[in-house]
């Protein structure tokens, strides 16, 4: 049953995504578990307690935010499927914790910017997915930022909830969009973060192995499919460069894409976030047309429904 209710979510987020009017009219999921994360961030991580006391106080939070989550969608898995088509109408809640046709939505902005508007106007799109300043980046440098917010966000987007979903239904699914957000808020290595977060982070860590290995493997299979690509050369490149990110996590999704794309990319003397040597996989460039790093994000984000 949590398969296909799994299964159904995908297609239905897929093809209608989160509307818009609905953000506007009710908020999404992620903005609810934000604001109970924000509240407990506010009650329980005081700067005046000793850094030990701190990340026992974020312990706690994250213990709660995984517990109504996890409680709420439970129960409302366990009302829908009394209801006549109730699996129809848990998937169309269960669509709303995956965020593929958003992601797909955001790619596409950025080639449509690239190949038609110019750099300016690829650098406000490419701004909605990436967590850095894009100011300074040139073609190559948003192309760059958009395959990676792509291979990344492909992980805990959409493989990881779905993953979820399929082995612990909307229970599984919440909670595990609970920790995603948690980590997304509080698990930072800031002054006020640090220990706060740190159950936030390494639980975000360990609930993602799963899903950032399958999620390198799809890319790997998707490579068979896709013009120009190699399936082998992703394959290499994972087992070779994906433990060399600092993240235990991001470097297998994002090793299989960039051998995936590897017309666009080359090596360079050093990354940020990565350490040394720097994969070979790790900046872009090699090419100077922005209608040809258009195309390429449009191939790239192809396997998802326009």
């Amino acid at each position: 049953m949590t398969i296909a209710l799994a299964f159904l979510a995908l297609i239905i987020e897929a093809t209608l995504g989160y509307p818009d009017w609905l953000v506007r009219t009710i908020g999404h999921p992620v903005s609810w578990i934000g604001r109970l994360i924000g509240m407990l961030d506010h009650a329980l991580n005081s700067e005046t307690p000793r850094f030990a006391s701190r990340r026992l106080a974020g312990v706690l939070a994250i213990l709660v935010i995984v517990a109504v989550a996890a409680l709420l969608g439970h129960l409302l898995e366990r009302s829908v499927l009394r209801l006549p088509f109730g699996i129809g109408l848990g998937a169309i809640a269960a669509s709303t914790l995956i965020a593929q046709r958003s992601l797909y939505d955001h790619v596409r902005r950025v080639a449509a910017a690239l190949e038609k508007d110019g750099i300016c106007a690829a650098r406000a799109a490419v701004s909605h997915i990436v967590g850095r300043d894009p100011q300074a980046l040139d073609e190559a440098g948003v192309a760059r930022a958009a395959i990676e917010s792509l291979a990344e966000n492909f992980a805990d987007g959409v493989v990881a909830p779905v993953f979820w979903l399929a082995a612990a239904g909307l229970a599984g699914g919440a909670a595990y969009k609970a920790i995603n957000t948690a980590d997304s808020m509080i698990g930072h290595r800031t002054p006020r973060h640090q220990a706060f977060g740190f159950a936030a982070a390494r639980l975000d860590d360990f609930v993602n192995l799963p899903a950032s290995r399958l999620s390198g493997l799809l890319i790997v299979a998707g490579a068979a499919v896709t013009v120009g690509a190699s399936p082998a050369a992703a394959w290499r490149t994972l087992r070779r460069d994906a433990a060399r990110h600092r993240s235990p996590n991001a470097g297998y999704p994002e090793a299989a894409m960039a051998a995936r794309s590897a017309s666009l990319w080359r090596v360079r003397a050093s990354t940020a976030g990565l350490r040394s040597p720097t994969p070979r996989w790790a900046m872009a460039g090699g090419l100077r047309s922005p209608r040809i790093f258009a195309r390429h994000l449009r191939s790239t984000s192809a396997p998802m429904p326009s």
